[in-house]
């Protein structure tokens, strides 16, 4: 005889444990970034990424509409401009790279979500995320009205939702001021609220052109040894006005997104980033380990610490074993 009090552990069917299931990932948990080169009839492979594309416009809406046609709702979209300099002009011009792609993506895909990553690294030659002052600096405050223009000229290219990912301190509030100065009210502003100055950019810096040229960024993005800063930079930004707070990268923070999960009420993003990616193809590539049971362990549990949406590279994959 057992114990009545003995903990039973479930051994069930298939069917059973899918019915019992805890945490579930769905095709529109999922956004997809998309890296976009100007060119026409471009699809460039990114060495430090496989299966992962530079697109030019044209090409990115086929992307996006081979996306969609997945049940992904959203695309996140980087632009790598053919000029930089040091004020980063590219970034904001009506007729960008950026803005290219959003109005081939709209004219191909209607209801596909277009969210912009609104910074200045990939646009600047000096490679950090705003205006350099004479000492080499980042100025904070010159570099706020620069990121409200470019959000802006995104919105007016037809942008569903802008995601300023600098952390610039107060850019939030200024840029939500200036979009609803232009009678933007209605369009959302996804926060890069707790970006951690971390070494798993790596590949994305390569694939976007965006590696600094001197320094570090890390005068403006946060300490990885810092916990409780996340919580005050989301409410800052919160308060300042972001419909989606985000945490980034997602796996090295699970400790952080499960913390802002609980602390606040906002839809939460966390950005699954290159570093992540790269490290299992890798791995996976060498025959280390199963690139699809890893990818989708490492999916659950960034949902299970309390995301309600994913930026991944992994999405496609994702959508079609989920299918």
């Amino acid at each position: 005889m057992f114990p009545e009090n003995r903990p039973r552990r479930l051994r069930s069917s298939e069917t059973i444990r899918r019915l019992v299931k805890e945490t579930r990932i769905s095709p529109d948990n999922l956004i997809y970034p998309l890296f976009i080169k100007e060119g026409r009839s471009l699809k460039e492979p990114i060495i430090s990424m496989p299966d992962q594309f530079r697109y030019s416009p044209d090409m990115a809406a086929t992307a996006a509409k081979d996306i969609f046609d997945k049940n992904i709702p959203a695309v996140l979209l980087f632009g790598i401009p053919s000029h930089k300099d040091k004020f980063g002009t590219e970034a904001h011009k009506s007729n960008g790279v950026v803005q290219k792609a959003i109005a081939e993506i709209k004219n191909r895909v209607p209801e596909m979500l277009i969210i912009t990553d609104v910074c200045m690294c990939e646009y600047t030659d000096h490679g950090h995320c705003g205006i350099l002052d004479d000492n080499g600096q980042v100025s904070n405050d010159e570099t706020l009205e620069l990121l409200a223009k470019i959000s802006l000229s995104h919105v007016k290219a037809g942008a569903s939702m802008v995601a300023p990912s600098d952390m610039m301190d107060g850019r939030i509030g200024f840029i939500r001021e200036a979009l609803d100065e232009s009678g933007y009210e209605d369009i959302p502003i996804m926060s890069y609220s707790a970006k951690y100055a971390s070494a798993f950019y790596g590949p994305f810096r390569e694939a976007a052109g965006s590696t600094p040229s001197f320094g570090n960024r890390k005068a403006y993005q946060m300490d990885p040894a810092n916990a409780r800063e996340a919580i005050r930079e989301v409410q800052l930004d919160v308060e300042e006005g972001a419909d989606i707070i985000m945490v980034k990268p997602a796996m090295p923070c699970l400790d952080i997104i499960k913390s802002v999960a609980d602390e606040f009420n906002e839809p939460l993003a966390a950005y699954q980033v290159s570093g992540e990616y790269a490290m299992i193809k890798a791995a996976a590539g060498q025959g280390w380990l199963d690139d699809e049971s890893c990818m989708m362990e490492s999916i659950i549990a960034i949902r299970r610490a309390g995301a309600d949406m994913i930026i991944t590279y992994f999405a496609p994959q994702i959508a079609r074993l989920i299918s």
